[in-house]
């Protein structure tokens, strides 16, 4: 195994239609339908950065849900590793629709997943070094590690005076 990836070895995308039985009564993706298709697609780029077969969700740490997604749309997501932890994986997911009269794609949505790949044991297995390159997956990489610490604070699994990356986003850089 590799001791680091990039992103882009990640990378998963899936395309398809929204059918009548994706829709609600507004004629616009079920929610649930979405988050199931990001669910899907993060542990495929999972799988796909630890190099694990099996890999399950720990958390659904970010939903947006920005824009309806109207019936009959085409809908492509885009999932990518953001940070790879000691056994963990947060996976960046991003929605799009396409225009046809424009023919461009368009941002709708986005979500961020947290997964922990598992051995044949279903024990937690370590996953390979992440080495961003581009300066949206160096943004993304850096602020992953400001929401886990966020969410060991708020689990009390860390005392607030050692999220040292969030301290940084409060400090008085006037001086």
């Amino acid at each position: 195994m590799s001791k680091t990836k990039t992103p882009k070895e990640s990378l998963a995308v899936m395309t398809n239609l929204v059918l009548p039985n994706d829709s609600n009564q507004l004629n616009n993706m079920f929610g649930g339908e979405l988050l199931a298709r990001m669910d899907r697609i993060s542990a495929i780029s999972a799988k796909m950065h630890s190099g694990s077969l099996q890999v399950v969700t720990a958390s659904v740490n970010h939903v947006s849900f920005n824009q309806p997604i109207p019936l009959g749309s085409t809908v492509k997501l885009e999932s990518k590793v953001t940070r790879a932890f000691k056994t963990s994986m947060e996976v960046y997911v991003d929605v799009y629709i396409y225009d046809y009269n424009q023919e461009t794609f368009t941002k709708t949505n986005d979500a961020i997943y947290t997964f922990v790949a598992l051995d044949e044991n279903n024990k937690p297995v370590e996953v390979p070094e992440l080495v961003p390159e581009t300066e949206l997956e160096i943004e993304r990489y850096n602020a992953a590690l400001r929401r886990k610490q966020l969410s060991l604070v708020l689990a009390k699994r860390m005392k607030p005076s050692e999220a040292h990356e969030l301290k940084v986003l409060f400090e008085d850089h006037e001086n």
